[in-house]
């Protein structure tokens, strides 16, 4: 049985592989703004991750084979934290890019807060 490989950001090779054997696949129609082109299509792809229970629902773009391979990927990724938790890479780079995001916040406050500053210095200095 072959092994599924993310082909992503995130292909690197800690990540837990997926067998075949263990998911099912469906092709749904899938929601959302599209009218008749998402009505009528089952371009939606919804893959079980069988042994944990895990479901994706994938519906990225209009080809079934582009959002086949999507939902591979967000599945390999979500099962992998599933198993591993707090030592996924998936969940590390989570972390990451959390803890850059607050970083640039706080830039971001403090910035405003010396602007603030130094408007109020010139308006001092006017009277």
């Amino acid at each position: 049985v072959p092994s599924l490989q993310a082909a992503g950001k995130n292909s690197s090779s800690n990540l837990l592989g997926l067998t075949e054997a263990e998911l099912k696949e469906w092709f749904v129609r899938g929601d959302g703004p599209g009218g008749q082109a998402t009505n009528k299509t089952n371009n939606c792809v919804v893959l079980k991750h069988v042994p944990s229970g895990i479901v994706v629902k994938c519906h990225q773009t209009r080809s079934v084979e582009q959002n086949r391979k999507i939902a591979r990927e967000i599945l390999q990724e979500k099962v992998d934290l599933f198993y591993k938790g707090e030592d996924s890479d998936v969940f590390k780079e989570k972390k990451a890019l959390e803890k850059k995001k607050q970083e640039k916040k706080r830039k971001a406050k403090e910035n405003l807060e010396r602007k603030k500053q130094f408007k109020e210095m010139q308006q001092l200095n006017k009277k």
